[in-house]
């Protein structure tokens, strides 16, 4: 058991860094990723807005000195870093222009027939072909103004697909990268919590041995105590009343620390896997009776009652002295936090999947939800001032927890706070 916790844990710390390690990577690739384009699409927009503001500065200066233009209608032809402009007067007629490419060109003139970017301000258009090529171009507007007076507008834009292009791919490395580093951040996480539970591991085999010694030696006074009381209640020198009700309290108290130091050797003996099952064919059905009718002096006492449902001839093969125990340790615990008038259920029932499913259900207290899942743990007890009064130990449900997982089975709780608990174990026939 200790081995499948710390198992566990260390699986748990492992997933946790694992988590941490993944948000923190997609938040820096994140970053990273919005920093380059920020960079990038800054640097490509300073160049558009100069250019756009010279472009429009020489047009104007043409439009008042008409004799230096030339009858090529294009005046500037510079395509170097896929830069282009066009030039449109106030009705809208193209008078110059620096093409792009042919491809791109019908989008770009689509986008400035569709233009409405503020003046000054960049964007960036895109263009899916055939569901495979995407082409992105950047572009700006900039007025044409001689003296005062509109005269047109320049519009001027960059092809920036294969900047974006790297961008991407620069984009796929880092996320490859990044899965790579959480591979080796998660192998190194899981030896690291290794070492870190070694002192934990350490301490929990001291106070586990330490726990299966005390319950030994303390099995041997124990017994001698309650032999010697048993010898002075039957003297029958021991006449005063104070004496004999001083034995009685020691006696009892005796069994209740005999009882706790064999618990406790049980579940030392389960940690340390000595528990063995002496596995038999039985009729479960027949077990659940005879267990029952052994709790009756009790649950009279309580004036409770305790029935039985679906009581049905079981085969099974198991241990029946361990599901006896767990019985007892069901039913008894059942009628502990059950008040008087009350009621106990046993059920028992097949399925067609080869298992059986015995149900102790109980009109007390209720467990809440967020004890329900603690209610397995050693010593935890949901109500302690009762379960002191009953001389609950916390022990019991530790015991069948590990009594059924023994047999490879499934305990769990059904129950709602004030309206009583349903314990559910599941065997395989």
């Amino acid at each position: 058991m200790s081995m499948n916790m710390f198992g566990r844990s260390r699986r748990r710390l492992t997933l946790y860094y694992s988590i941490v390690m993944c948000c923190f990577l997609m938040v820096l690739i994140f970053f990273v990723y919005k920093s380059l384009e920020w960079s990038i699409s800054s640097e490509q927009a300073r160049e558009l807005l100069d250019t756009a503001n010279d472009v429009a500065y020489a047009q104007g200066f043409l439009i008042q000195h008409r004799e230096l233009l030339v009858n090529d209608s294009s005046t500037y032809k510079n395509n170097r870093d896929r830069l282009f402009f066009y030039v449109f007067d106030n009705e809208g007629r193209m008078v110059n222009f620096s093409r792009s490419t042919f491809l791109i060109e019908p989008f770009i003139l689509d986008t400035i027939a569709d233009w409405k970017v503020a003046g000054g301000e960049v964007a960036v258009f895109s263009e899916e072909k055939n569901l495979k090529v995407e082409y992105k171009i950047m572009m700006t507007a900039h007025p044409i103004v001689v003296n005062g007076e509109k005269k047109g507008m320049v519009y001027v834009g960059k092809e920036v697909t294969a900047i974006y292009n790297g961008l991407r791919k620069a984009t796929y490395v880092l996320i490859i990268l990044a899965v790579l580093a959480l591979i080796v951040a998660t192998i190194a996480g899981h030896i690291m919590s290794a070492k870190a539970i070694v002192p934990l591991r350490e301490a929990y085999e001291k106070q586990r041995q330490f726990a299966a010694d005390a319950s030994h030696e303390l099995r041997t006074p124990l017994s001698v105590i309650m032999a010697s009381a048993d010898v002075l209640e039957n003297d029958a020198s021991v006449t005063s009343p104070f004496l004999r009700q001083v034995i009685a309290d020691m006696r009892d108290e005796v069994k209740k620390m005999t009882k706790l130091v064999g618990d406790l050797l049980t579940v030392a003996r389960g940690d340390n896997q000595v528990l063995k099952l002496n596995k038999q064919k039985f009729d479960l059905a027949v077990l659940i009776e005879q267990t029952v009718r052994m709790m009756q002096p009790l649950v009279e006492k309580k004036n409770i009652e305790l029935i039985c449902e679906g009581i049905m001839p079981t085969q099974i093969h198991a241990d029946e002295q361990k599901i006896k125990q767990l019985i007892l340790i069901l039913v008894d615990n059942a009628v502990k936090y059950t008040p008087k008038g009350g009621r106990v259920t046993v059920r028992l029932a097949s399925d067609k999947k080869g298992k059986v499913r015995i149900n102790v259900r109980d009109t007390g207290i209720g467990i809440a939800r967020a004890d329900q899942e603690r209610v397995f743990d050693r010593f935890y007890r949901v109500d302690k001032a009762r379960s002191r009064e009953s001389g609950g130990n916390g022990l019991g449900l530790a015991i069948a927890q590990k009594i059924v997982n023994l047999h490879m089975g499934k305990i769990y709780i059904e129950s709602e706070e004030g309206k009583g608990a349903t314990f559910i174990v599941e065997l395989k026939k």
